[in-house]
């Protein structure tokens, strides 16, 4: 049985407080697009997870994935067997793009069907908001305004997918790792001015004005790479450039394909890990 898990960009991300729990409150639309690992399970007569990664590596042990905690929260709430997954890894890790909590959100949709558990989505999202804030998107993985710590999701008011139907999208990671930590410690979040419908029935060339990613003034200024990315892309004609999630990868909107496409291979002849797609490639 084989599955794929999205990455996600960012479009907006605004601190707005912390909460009781010491976590921070976020808003954002959460927007899947079309870069893809690729993860396949088999049942095995053995007990437990046999994990085999390929494609990009992870750092740390197999016990540390995401997939084997997906696993080991499946396995202490239902009667599944051993299984053996493998995992090809393309989504690059610290970029903002969610491939870790896409792969573990995959693997319990995977483990549902394979174990035909028939899961429920309302428990489906209770169980992947366990693994982490960003997990619970995946599972429907449309577009969503997401707030709280990620766990609160709704359509993006007056969203209707026929206004992005001619948009592209290039992400590139430009090869640095940005972790969670350092990006909440450079951040300096600003007040929210946009209402989110401002989203919808507007021009592109607009979002700037009101659309921003509160910690990417921080991370560009750790990782000077981030800004040689974004202004790459500002440069090949974006109409909107914003850094996804605490970072590094970054991302520009373009209502011309080929300038899309050329902005991505000019990254790639940078080395620098690049995709481009169509804004509604998964819708």
């Amino acid at each position: 049985m084989i599955g794929f898990s999205n990455a996600k960009i960012n479009i907006g991300l605004f601190v707005m407080n912390k909460r009781p729990d010491g976590f921070h409150a976020l808003e954002s639309v959460f927007w899947p697009i079309a870069w893809a690992d690729a993860l396949e399970l088999h049942r095995t007569d053995a007990p437990g997870l046999e994990l085999k990664v390929t494609g990009l590596e992870i750092p740390g042990t197999n016990e540390d994935n995401l997939i084997c905690k997906a696993y080991d929260l499946m396995a202490s709430k239902y009667a599944i067997g051993g299984v053996k997954a493998h995992l090809h890894k393309t989504i690059p890790m610290g970029a903002g793009l969610g491939g870790g909590s896409s792969n573990a959100t995959c693997m319990i949709r995977l483990l549902d069907r394979l174990f035909d558990l028939k899961i429920a989505d309302k428990v489906a999202l209770e169980l992947t908001a366990e693994l982490g804030s960003d997990c619970p998107f995946f599972w429907n993985a449309t577009p969503a305004l997401v707030t709280g710590r990620g766990e609160k999701m709704i359509p993006p008011p007056g969203f209707q997918a026929s206004e992005w139907k001619n948009l592209h999208v290039t992400v590139i990671h430009p090869g640095v790792h940005v972790s969670t930590a350092e990006a909440f410690a450079s951040c300096n979040p600003t007040p929210r001015i946009l209402e989110w419908n401002q989203l919808s029935g507007g021009t592109i060339q607009n979002w700037e004005k009101w659309l921003q990613n509160d910690f990417e003034n921080g991370v560009s200024t750790l990782h000077p790479e981030v800004k040689m990315a974004h202004n790459h892309l500002q440069n090949y004609g974006a109409d909107y450039v914003q850094m996804t999630g605490t970072g590094s990868a970054v991302f520009g909107v373009f209502q011309n394909e080929e300038k899309a496409a050329q902005a991505s291979q000019s990254a790639l002849e940078k080395n620098w890990v690049s995709r481009a797609c169509a804004m509604n490639a998964c819708l």
